[in-house]
Protein backbone atom coordinates (compact mmCIF):
# COMPACT_ATOMS: atom_id res chain seq x y z
CA UNK A 1 0.00 0.00 0.00
CA UNK A 2 1.35 3.50 -0.61
CA UNK A 3 1.58 6.08 2.11
CA UNK A 4 1.06 9.84 1.36
CA UNK A 5 1.48 13.02 3.48
CA UNK A 6 -1.60 13.94 5.33
CA UNK A 7 -3.41 17.06 3.35
CA UNK A 8 -5.16 19.42 5.43
CA UNK A 9 -8.07 19.46 5.35
CA UNK A 10 -8.43 15.33 4.26
CA UNK A 11 -10.23 12.58 5.47
CA UNK A 12 -8.47 9.15 6.89
CA UNK A 13 -9.16 6.25 8.36
CA UNK A 14 -5.56 5.39 9.57
CA UNK A 15 -2.91 7.82 10.00
CA UNK A 16 0.73 7.73 11.12
CA UNK A 17 2.09 10.55 13.51
CA UNK A 18 5.75 10.93 14.06
CA UNK A 19 7.26 13.95 16.95
CA UNK A 20 10.36 15.33 17.83
CA UNK A 21 12.94 13.57 14.78
CA UNK A 22 15.85 15.62 16.36
CA UNK A 23 18.12 14.19 13.38
CA UNK A 24 17.49 11.02 14.24
CA UNK A 25 17.40 10.37 10.09
CA UNK A 26 18.08 6.61 10.74
CA UNK A 27 14.66 6.19 13.44
CA UNK A 28 12.77 8.39 10.81
CA UNK A 29 13.46 5.53 7.54
CA UNK A 30 12.32 2.96 9.67
CA UNK A 31 9.37 4.49 11.16
CA UNK A 32 8.37 5.68 7.34
CA UNK A 33 8.73 2.12 6.33
CA UNK A 34 7.25 0.81 9.58
CA UNK A 35 3.94 2.60 9.17
CA UNK A 36 3.82 1.92 5.61
CA UNK A 37 3.52 -1.73 6.03
CA UNK A 38 1.40 -1.57 8.75
CA UNK A 39 -1.13 0.11 6.09
CA UNK A 40 -1.16 3.78 7.50
CA UNK A 41 -3.39 6.19 4.64
CA UNK A 42 -1.05 9.02 5.59
CA UNK A 43 1.66 10.03 7.76
CA UNK A 44 2.13 13.10 9.72
CA UNK A 45 5.19 15.30 10.94
CA UNK A 46 4.85 17.28 14.55
CA UNK A 47 8.20 19.28 14.27
CA UNK A 48 10.89 19.51 15.86
CA UNK A 49 13.28 18.45 13.03
CA UNK A 50 16.58 19.05 14.15
CA UNK A 51 18.23 18.46 17.86
CA UNK A 52 20.34 16.32 19.71
CA UNK A 53 21.22 14.10 16.55
CA UNK A 54 23.47 13.87 13.93
CA UNK A 55 23.86 15.54 10.64
CA UNK A 56 20.23 17.27 10.52
CA UNK A 57 20.16 17.50 6.81
CA UNK A 58 19.50 13.82 6.39
CA UNK A 59 16.26 13.90 7.90
CA UNK A 60 14.71 16.68 5.25
CA UNK A 61 14.91 14.36 2.21
CA UNK A 62 12.81 11.51 3.36
CA UNK A 63 10.02 14.40 4.89
CA UNK A 64 10.27 15.58 0.79
CA UNK A 65 10.70 12.33 -0.84
CA UNK A 66 7.36 10.67 0.94
CA UNK A 67 5.48 14.12 0.97
CA UNK A 68 5.10 13.91 4.82
CA UNK A 69 4.02 17.66 5.75
CA UNK A 70 5.65 19.10 9.25
CA UNK A 71 4.44 21.33 12.00
CA UNK A 72 6.27 23.94 12.67
CA UNK A 73 7.96 22.85 16.32
CA UNK A 74 10.17 25.41 18.55
CA UNK A 75 13.35 24.23 17.07
CA UNK A 76 12.22 24.66 13.44
CA UNK A 77 11.11 28.43 13.82
CA UNK A 78 13.95 28.90 16.05
CA UNK A 79 16.08 27.55 12.72
CA UNK A 80 14.01 29.54 10.35
CA UNK A 81 13.90 32.73 12.07
CA UNK A 82 17.98 32.45 12.78
CA UNK A 83 17.02 33.11 16.31
CA UNK A 84 19.70 32.78 19.23
CA UNK A 85 18.13 29.90 21.32
CA UNK A 86 15.43 27.11 20.85
CA UNK A 87 12.62 28.22 22.53
CA UNK A 88 12.81 24.67 24.02
CA UNK A 89 11.54 26.18 27.25
CA UNK A 90 14.09 24.93 30.04
CA UNK A 91 14.93 26.69 33.08
CA UNK A 92 17.14 24.44 34.58
CA UNK A 93 20.86 26.33 33.95
CA UNK A 94 22.37 22.29 33.19
CA UNK A 95 19.21 22.03 30.45
CA UNK A 96 20.19 25.16 28.71
CA UNK A 97 23.81 24.66 28.59
CA UNK A 98 22.98 21.07 26.50
CA UNK A 99 20.18 22.95 24.94
CA UNK A 100 22.97 25.61 23.76
CA UNK A 101 25.17 23.18 22.61
CA UNK A 102 22.67 21.08 20.65
CA UNK A 103 21.11 23.97 19.18
CA UNK A 104 24.57 25.55 18.03
CA UNK A 105 25.65 22.21 16.12
CA UNK A 106 21.78 21.99 14.75
CA UNK A 107 21.95 25.53 13.03
CA UNK A 108 25.59 25.09 11.74
CA UNK A 109 24.45 22.43 9.82
CA UNK A 110 21.83 22.87 8.43
CA UNK A 111 21.62 24.00 4.81
CA UNK A 112 20.15 27.63 3.64
CA UNK A 113 17.48 25.54 1.83
CA UNK A 114 16.06 23.47 4.44
CA UNK A 115 16.04 26.71 6.49
CA UNK A 116 13.69 27.98 3.88
CA UNK A 117 11.79 25.31 3.76
CA UNK A 118 11.11 25.31 7.60
CA UNK A 119 10.00 28.43 7.59
CA UNK A 120 7.06 27.76 5.38
CA UNK A 121 5.54 25.12 7.57
CA UNK A 122 2.46 26.02 9.69
CA UNK A 123 1.75 25.84 13.63
CA UNK A 124 -1.21 23.42 13.05
CA UNK A 125 -2.60 20.74 10.26
CA UNK A 126 -6.33 19.85 10.71
CA UNK A 127 -7.83 16.67 9.27
CA UNK A 128 -10.70 14.29 9.67
CA UNK A 129 -10.24 10.76 10.99
CA UNK A 130 -13.40 8.99 10.61
CA UNK A 131 -16.32 11.21 12.00
CA UNK A 132 -13.06 12.97 14.29
CA UNK A 133 -11.89 16.57 13.57
CA UNK A 134 -8.22 16.44 14.37
CA UNK A 135 -5.90 19.23 15.24
CA UNK A 136 -1.95 18.12 14.75
CA UNK A 137 0.57 20.73 16.90
CA UNK A 138 3.73 20.38 18.46
CA UNK A 139 3.54 21.40 21.95
CA UNK A 140 -0.16 23.04 22.04
CA UNK A 141 -2.60 24.84 19.79
CA UNK A 142 -2.01 27.54 22.28
CA UNK A 143 1.62 27.73 22.69
CA UNK A 144 4.30 25.72 20.39
CA UNK A 145 6.78 24.70 23.59
CA UNK A 146 3.65 24.27 25.83
CA UNK A 147 4.34 20.79 28.06
CA UNK A 148 1.53 18.85 28.55
CA UNK A 149 2.53 15.58 30.70
CA UNK A 150 0.47 12.72 31.39
CA UNK A 151 0.42 13.05 35.23
CA UNK A 152 0.13 16.89 35.45
CA UNK A 153 -1.75 17.77 32.61
CA UNK A 154 -5.47 17.66 34.19
CA UNK A 155 -8.35 16.55 31.79
CA UNK A 156 -10.72 19.60 32.07
CA UNK A 157 -7.64 22.06 30.76
CA UNK A 158 -7.16 19.30 27.94
CA UNK A 159 -11.27 19.92 27.57
CA UNK A 160 -10.86 23.76 26.99
CA UNK A 161 -8.23 23.24 24.58
CA UNK A 162 -10.36 21.20 22.38
CA UNK A 163 -13.29 23.53 23.20
CA UNK A 164 -11.15 26.84 22.30
CA UNK A 165 -9.94 25.14 19.13
CA UNK A 166 -12.12 23.53 17.99
CA UNK A 167 -11.24 19.72 17.42
CA UNK A 168 -12.23 16.48 19.04
CA UNK A 169 -9.07 15.31 18.85
CA UNK A 170 -5.72 17.16 19.66
CA UNK A 171 -2.41 15.36 18.46
CA UNK A 172 1.15 16.50 19.66
CA UNK A 173 4.58 15.88 20.94
CA UNK A 174 7.05 18.42 22.27
CA UNK A 175 7.61 16.25 26.03
CA UNK A 176 9.61 13.55 24.46
CA UNK A 177 7.83 10.78 26.37
CA UNK A 178 4.24 8.91 24.41
CA UNK A 179 0.69 8.86 26.17
CA UNK A 180 -2.97 9.85 25.55
CA UNK A 181 -6.08 10.36 27.27
CA UNK A 182 -9.76 10.02 26.14
CA UNK A 183 -12.76 11.81 27.96
CA UNK A 184 -16.67 11.93 27.14
CA UNK A 185 -17.60 10.30 24.06
CA UNK A 186 -15.35 11.82 21.06
CA UNK A 187 -12.76 13.71 22.58
CA UNK A 188 -9.05 12.71 22.95
CA UNK A 189 -5.46 14.25 23.70
CA UNK A 190 -2.62 12.05 21.77
CA UNK A 191 1.17 12.82 22.76
CA UNK A 192 3.36 10.84 20.03
CA UNK A 193 6.35 10.48 21.55
CA UNK A 194 9.40 11.17 19.69
CA UNK A 195 11.70 9.58 16.95
CA UNK A 196 14.97 11.34 17.92
CA UNK A 197 15.66 9.44 21.12
CA UNK A 198 14.26 6.64 23.70
CA UNK A 199 11.34 7.49 26.13
CA UNK A 200 13.26 7.51 29.34
CA UNK A 201 12.08 3.86 29.56
CA UNK A 202 15.05 1.92 29.18
CA UNK A 203 14.16 0.91 25.81
CA UNK A 204 16.88 1.67 22.77
CA UNK A 205 13.01 1.83 21.09
CA UNK A 206 11.87 5.19 19.52
CA UNK A 207 8.10 5.62 19.51
CA UNK A 208 5.36 6.85 16.98
CA UNK A 209 1.60 7.14 17.18
CA UNK A 210 -0.44 5.11 14.32
CA UNK A 211 -3.85 6.21 15.14
CA UNK A 212 -7.27 4.70 13.53
CA UNK A 213 -10.80 5.66 13.76
CA UNK A 214 -14.20 3.96 12.36
CA UNK A 215 -16.64 6.53 13.09
CA UNK A 216 -16.06 8.38 16.01
CA UNK A 217 -14.02 5.43 17.83
CA UNK A 218 -10.79 6.16 17.85
CA UNK A 219 -7.90 3.52 18.64
CA UNK A 220 -4.22 4.76 19.53
CA UNK A 221 -1.19 2.07 19.07
CA UNK A 222 2.09 3.74 20.06
CA UNK A 223 4.73 1.68 18.01
CA UNK A 224 8.18 0.83 18.96
CA UNK A 225 10.64 1.41 16.60
CA UNK A 226 13.85 -0.52 16.38
CA UNK A 227 16.79 0.71 14.58
CA UNK A 228 20.19 1.20 14.25
CA UNK A 229 20.94 3.45 17.31
CA UNK A 230 24.69 2.09 17.31
CA UNK A 231 25.11 3.22 13.93
CA UNK A 232 24.03 6.87 14.77
CA UNK A 233 25.66 6.98 18.47
CA UNK A 234 28.81 6.66 16.05
CA UNK A 235 27.57 9.21 14.18
CA UNK A 236 26.65 11.27 17.41
CA UNK A 237 30.47 10.53 18.02
CA UNK A 238 32.18 11.74 14.76
CA UNK A 239 30.25 15.14 15.17
CA UNK A 240 31.28 15.50 18.69
CA UNK A 241 28.28 15.74 19.93
CA UNK A 242 28.00 15.77 23.73
CA UNK A 243 28.51 12.14 25.51
CA UNK A 244 25.36 12.49 27.17
CA UNK A 245 23.74 12.40 24.14
CA UNK A 246 25.33 9.42 23.17
CA UNK A 247 24.51 7.26 26.47
CA UNK A 248 20.98 8.08 26.55
CA UNK A 249 20.42 6.86 22.39
CA UNK A 250 22.84 3.57 23.73
CA UNK A 251 20.88 3.01 26.81
CA UNK A 252 17.50 4.32 26.69
CA UNK A 253 18.03 6.55 29.32
CA UNK A 254 17.86 10.11 29.72
CA UNK A 255 20.86 11.72 30.81
CA UNK A 256 19.61 15.77 30.01
CA UNK A 257 16.48 17.50 30.01
CA UNK A 258 15.35 16.26 33.30
CA UNK A 259 14.44 19.01 35.74
CA UNK A 260 11.28 19.75 32.50
CA UNK A 261 9.78 16.25 34.31
CA UNK A 262 7.10 16.15 36.82
CA UNK A 263 7.96 13.78 39.13
CA UNK A 264 6.37 10.74 38.11
CA UNK A 265 7.76 10.89 34.74
CA UNK A 266 10.91 11.37 36.46
CA UNK A 267 10.64 8.81 39.06
CA UNK A 268 10.16 6.48 35.87
CA UNK A 269 13.77 6.85 34.52
CA UNK A 270 17.38 6.09 35.90
CA UNK A 271 18.63 9.31 37.02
Amino acid sequence: MTMVGVEAGAAYTKVAAFGGVYSNHRALAAAIEDARTRGAEAAICLGDLGAFGPNPDRVFPLLREHGIPVVRGNYDDSIARGLDDCQCGYTDPRDNHYARLSYQYTFRNTSPEHRQWMATFPEEIRFRLGDLDVLACHGSPRQTNEFLWESATPTHFLDKLADDFGADVIVGTHTGIHWTRSWGQRRAYVNVGALGRPANDGRTDVWYAFLEASGDALSVDFVPVRYDHEALAREMRDEELPEEFVETILTGWWTTCLEILPGKERAAGRF
